[in-house]
């Protein structure tokens, strides 16, 4: 059985990894449960061309269309729907990923606030000790930013800022968020084929087999 996913898009630049994660985890047909924020729908808008609806019922339509999904595969919630299932730690998702995560949101989680739906189902992730991956998009980053950090890490959130690596020789930007959106993947437990293993790419050595 496919996992359930609560995806999160807040208003940080790196919406090409937002959305390349949801046709993913489509694809491998987990379900999806979408939601985003305002300022996301700005940053979509700027970054990818993309309207990302007010309405749910529209987002469905808009985001199945755009991604394949099959009937039921994809549920898109209000900012203030907190009669959603996310909102409950009675029915939460197998895990939630923000992806992008601005340092405002990041922060309010840190802070245990819930304030809108997104604070909340985070909140119920960790409440609940299920998994919650953090795609923090910020450069330089202040003491704030790094003690929010590790409050949540030690809380148990995952913090994987998309920062690429290039060992194996990206040709485009696609390789570049193909890299990042295949570690939320591993560490989500959902198979793919994005990105050769180390090891596995051309021209880049494994390890010695002494030293394993």
């Amino acid at each position: 059985m496919m996992p359930t996913i609560t995806l999160a898009f807040t208003g940080a630049s790196g919406m090409p990894y937002g959305f390349r994660l949801l046709e993913c985890l489509l694809t491998a047909g987990a379900r999806v449960q979408l939601l985003y924020s305002s300022a996301a729908q700005i940053v979509a808008k700027q970054e990818c061309a993309v309207a990302l609806p007010s309405q749910p019922r529209e987002a469905v339509r808009m985001l199945s269309e755009r991604f394949g999904a099959r009937k039921d595969q994809l549920a898109v919630y209000a900012r203030d729907d907190w009669l959603a299932p996310v909102a409950s730690g009675s029915n939460p998702g197998d895990a939630m990923v923000i992806c992008p995560c601005t340092m405002g949101t990041l922060g309010a989680i840190a802070a245990g606030l819930a304030d809108n739906l997104i604070e909340r189902a985070a909140d119920v992730m960790l409440k609940e000790h299920r998994p919650l991956i953090l795609v923090p998009r910020e450069t330089p980053l202040s003491v704030i930013h790094l003690d929010n950090m590790l409050r949540l890490a030690r809380a148990g959130a995952i913090l994987l800022p998309p920062a690429p690596g290039f060992y194996m020789k990206p040709q485009t930007i696609e390789d570049l968020v193909d890299f990042v959106v295949a570690r939320v993947l591993d560490h989500l437990g959902v198979a793919h084929e994005l990105v050769r293993r180390w090891g596995e790419a051309r021209g880049v050595p494994g390890p010695r087999a002494e030293s394993v």
